[in-house]
């Protein structure tokens, strides 16, 4: 036998009885912390959920009975009608990646186009309606066309546009506000989602967050049930390789960006019906709110995971805990800070989240 040969035999025979096992460099699955983080991950919409449960829970004890007052709860219902709007509009720009910080002044526009067309220069209500929606659909199909076809940076296109958007404005308006009882009695039909029904116990349901609860139900439809939705996700999750996929990634910008824009202009319909005025004032923090209850909804700012339900959750929260903290005597100045907090929390617990997938 060669020694080759006699030095393989030994060889052999001296790894005879040794660890066969296969080196496994697998994290640690059945951990606690592992199972959370892969559960949130999976169900995003947990956190808000568990959010406004506990925000629930501490203000029936902070502000006591008044809190589960039924009025109360229809208020908090009435004040986030707005914010839910445009956060559903948000949600839809932020799942491909994006950000819009116009969805405020198109709202702001549609609705002045809608009262000073009716009011000051007598055009049907009808007409001046439609007009007003097709105002916030054109500026969203202009911030669609400078993402996706001039490849600008959303946050640069929508800082520009909501400065020029803001701008026409004051234009529009000659800073002015269209009285409640002028709108009245040239144009009821934009005042209509105001109208509340009444619930009984001191409770009542506006038009207004019936139609924010169709607008959400219409657009979870869309997101979760169509082709549509599926490359929104994964245009959001990974443009490029979407593109490579055979996804029109370009229509998918253009169609969120514009379908954000008319959401905004049916949120304008709204604002009119809550305040009854169009004022160029309204709902100056339109824009950050709509964030806020995008990222504490659970939405991730890196696109391709997200819901409208956790959006509506968001809003909700923000809702609940101001209604909350202002019942409880709490200052006006704290109530921000606290939602200063949770913005932070949020986004510190979706970087976690995302890990996993890492």
């Amino acid at each position: 036998m060669s020694d080759d040969a006699t030095g393989s035999v030994s060889a052999e025979r001296g790894l005879h009885g040794s660890d066969q096992s296969v080196a496994s460099f697998d994290e640690d699955r059945g951990s606690v912390l592992k199972s959370i983080q892969r559960f949130l991950h999976e169900y995003p919409t947990a956190i808000p959920f568990i959010v406004l449960v506990i925000g629930v829970l501490i203000f029936s004890v902070a502000a006591g009975g008044r809190f589960f007052a039924p009025f109360n709860l229809s208020l908090v219902l009435q004040q986030v009608t707005i914010i839910a709007f445009l956060g559903i509009a948000q949600t839809l720009v932020i799942l491909t990646a994006g950000i819009d910080l116009s969805v405020g002044a198109m709202m702001v526009l549609s609705s002045i186009v809608m009262g000073r067309l009716t009011v000051t220069y007598g055009v049907p209500v009808e007409l001046s309606f439609v007009l007003g929606l097709l105002t916030g659909l054109v500026c969203g199909l202009i911030n669609g066309v400078l993402v996706a076809v001039i490849k600008l940076p959303p946050f640069i296109v929508t800082l520009g546009t909501w400065s020029v958007y803001g701008a026409m404005v004051i234009y529009v308006s000659h800073s002015e506000t269209v009285r409640a009882q002028d709108i009245e009695a040239a144009g009821p039909l934009l005042q209509w989602l105001g109208h509340t029904i009444r619930l009984g116990g001191g409770a009542v349901l506006t038009y207004g967050a019936i139609a924010m609860i169709l607008t959400a139900l219409i657009i979870w439809y869309v997101l979760n049930r169509t082709a549509f939705g599926r490359h929104v996700y994964a245009t959001g999750d990974d443009d490029e390789a979407a593109r490579l996929a055979g996804i029109n990634t370009r229509g998918v910008f253009i169609a969120v960006y514009t379908l954000a824009g008319f959401i905004c202009a049916v949120a304008a319909w709204a604002l009119i019906g809550r305040i009854g005025a169009a004022s160029p004032l309204g709902n100056q923090t339109a824009n950050l709110d709509a964030i806020t209850a995008v990222v504490i909804g659970g939405t991730s700012l890196f696109g391709g995971r997200g819901s409208i339900v956790g959006t509506l959750f968001g809003a909700l929260i923000v809702g609940v805990f101001r209604n909350g903290l202002a019942l409880a005597g709490v200052d006006s100045l704290w109530q921000e800070f606290t939602v200063g907090i949770l913005i932070i929390l949020a986004v510190t617990i979706d970087q976690w989240i995302r890990k996993i997938s890492a």
